[in-house]
């Protein structure tokens, strides 16, 4: 007896940041699936769907906002859910990828902590992965299946574009480890100059750089400060501010993941940045906005990631093939 395979498409939400999922589900045109959470008194985290997802190709959305290790815990509970619900294949849907810098030893006995999460995720029954802007690109390479690596640069260029297209730009890297990705921004705003900031970075003492000098012309010109990720944005600020004693018209601050821990927003809101341009990867609590703070929503990218992975589509093709 033949039996002509049907595919079923369903959504699932963790309780770290719904209002993207549900950004999502209504891009693809589906709405999540009815899901108890809730934990203990002693803090264990229980979840159960209120539907059959057998046979689905479920998409388990949780983005690793703090407290962070809750949120991963409760990610893994839903996966494993999942699987002994007998979901047909199930993709993890992070777009903010936690202990993503922990993606090497700098020093003897640290742990490469990017890669334990890896194996969790597989242990726990992950067949796929959907991840925005890794810290680095070798991360794809800790999880044993498929990874799609989204790049939020086109929907941050794009408005930049639109915004400061008739100015005279420039991109700048933090650091010189972007200066590729900064290379790609370059080439999507129409070849305007490139230049990094030479730092120092101390390895006993998290969050803390040194920007030393630029690296390149920036005198005049409106700079786009390109990073993947803000946290407490001592470095970002600090390049900010080289920035602008180097001679530039302006600084605009472009990033991914608005982590955003204390004390960032001050931070940001003193620096010499006129605008911060970040998107919606990690929720934003309404007392961490502030004037010159825009998000823009990575849903549409991740809705149309999840169709072209459900269609047995191509991912490659939202980049131009590039990703």
């Amino acid at each position: 007896m033949r039996k002509k395979p049907k595919k079923q498409l369903m959504v699932f939400s963790g309780r770290s940041h719904p209002g993207l999922a549900q950004e999502v589900a209504a891009l693809i045109g589906t709405e999540l699936v009815p899901t108890s959470a809730y934990n203990f008194a002693n803090g264990e985290i229980y979840v159960r769907y209120e539907e059959s997802v057998r046979g689905s190709d479920a998409f388990v959305i949780q983005s690793h906002s703090a407290p962070l290790n809750e949120a991963i815990m409760e990610h893994l509970i839903m996966i494993d859910a999942l699987k002994r619900a007998s979901a047909k294949r199930i993709t993890v849907v992070m777009p903010f990828y936690g202990y993503a810098r922990q993606d090497k030893k700098h020093r003897g006995r640290e742990p490469i902590s990017a890669r334990l999460m890896a194996d969790l995720f597989k242990t726990a029954g992950a067949d796929r992965l959907i991840a925005v802007d890794l810290h680095t690109d070798q991360v794809q390479g800790f999880f044993d299946g498929p990874v799609d690596h989204l790049m939020a640069q086109p929907v941050l260029s794009d408005y930049v574009s639109e915004k400061y297209g008739h100015e005279d730009l420039a991109v700048v890297s933090p650091d010189a480890g972007r200066i590729k990705v900064a290379e790609q921004w370059s080439k999507r705003l129409g070849g305007v100059p490139l230049a990094f900031i030479h730092k120092t970075r101390d390895i006993n003492q998290p969050n803390q750089a040194v920007a030393n000098r630029v690296v390149g012309d920036v005198k005049g010109r409106v700079c786009v400060l390109v990073d993947d990720m803000i946290d407490t944005a001592g470095t970002i600020t600090k390049a900010a501010d080289a920035i602008m004693a180097d001679g530039a018209k302006d600084v605009i601050i472009a990033a991914t993941h608005a982590i955003l821990s204390p004390p960032a927003v001050e931070r940001l809101r003193d620096c010499a940045a006129r605008e911060v341009i970040v998107t919606n990867t990690l929720p934003i609590d309404p007392e961490n906005e502030f004037e010159g703070l825009t998000v823009l929503s990575i849903a549409p990218l991740i809705s149309a990631a999840i169709k072209e992975v459900f269609e047995d589509g191509s991912v490659t093709s939202l980049f131009g093939g590039r990703a």
